[in-house]
């Protein structure tokens, strides 16, 4: 089989995300998630927490499929230093279990911990998990270009809003920003490349481990440019305090996960290198 017609790390994923969208919907179907709607917090606007000088969002994940676990006492205590770190404007949470370490539970107990906005990161595919997003609790979702074309993009944004939730719209190249509906207010740029055919590196799965993530590609920042005029512009993925201050004057943020949940020195020694960095 040709690399071209060989399932992607991404086609994997989604293939999972469908079977647990499925397996959430026979524990709580869509009637007992609106009347979890109905009793959800007030929404924190994402875009107000962003519309200021250069700041993060800063993630909070159990491992990643591109170099693996996450170090455990960075993870407990991500909330609580998000919280208190000024420069630290927005929370990701990834509720994906299967190749993230996630749950809709972690998103809901965290977002109750902090009063800054929460984001939902996870692979949408269905409008079931935005429902089920604003039911839990988050402030906003992300909405992958690589995994919906132009009208589930634009059908699910207006849901979101209807929920009174906002999106982070995520795209890696020309022909996803041509995709993004004109309703979009925040769009980052991933580095990461989850388009690579399975089995071709870069991507270590749920039992392996790596120190360097090899699916990073920093040129694709240059899209930046690209971007519609007037967006709010995030840089994610593959960002640390050695090479945060290349998109500080281009980007309104970064969101930074995997650098800060694997520092050996603790996860507040890995945001003071971040703030400082940023300040000089």
């Amino acid at each position: 089989m040709s690399a071209e017609s060989s399932p992607t790390v991404l086609d994997r994923i989604v293939a999972d995300v469908q079977e647990e969208v499925a397996a959430a919907k026979r524990l709580r179907s869509e009637g007992d998630l609106r009347g979890m709607i109905a009793d959800a917090p007030p929404v924190r606007s994402l875009v107000e927490a962003l519309n200021q000088e250069f700041g993060l969002i800063a993630e909070i994940k159990v491992c990643s499929p591109s170099v693996g676990a996450m170090r455990r006492e960075n993870v407990a205590e991500a909330p609580q230093a998000y919280e208190e770190t000024p420069v630290v404007r927005a929370l990701s949470i990834l509720t994906n279990s299967r190749h993230f370490g996630g749950s809709m539970e972690s998103l809901q107990r965290i977002r109750a911990l902090v009063s800054k906005p929460v984001l939902r990161k996870d692979f949408m595919v269905s409008e079931y998990q935005i429902r089920e997003a604003r039911a839990f609790g988050a402030d906003a979702i992300l909405l992958m270009a690589s995994v919906l074309d132009a009208h589930r993009l634009k059908g699910f944004h207006e849901l979101t809003l209807e929920l009174g939730m906002e999106a982070l719209f995520e795209v890696h190249d020309e022909e996803e920003v041509a995709a993004l509906p004109k309703s979009a207010l925040i769009v980052g740029i991933n580095s990461r490349r989850f388009k690579a055919p399975v089995g071709s590196g870069g991507f270590v799965g749920a039992t392996g481990s790596s120190e360097k993530d090899f699916s990073i590609r920093f040129d694709t920042f240059e899209l930046v440019d690209r971007l519609p005029r007037g967006v709010i512009r995030i840089a994610e993925s593959g960002l640390d305090a050695s090479n945060i201050a290349t998109v500080r004057d281009r980007f309104h943020a970064a969101l930074v996960g995997t650098s800060l949940l694997r520092d050996p020195k603790g996860i507040g020694s890995a945001l003071t290198a971040l703030e400082e960095a940023l300040a000089s």
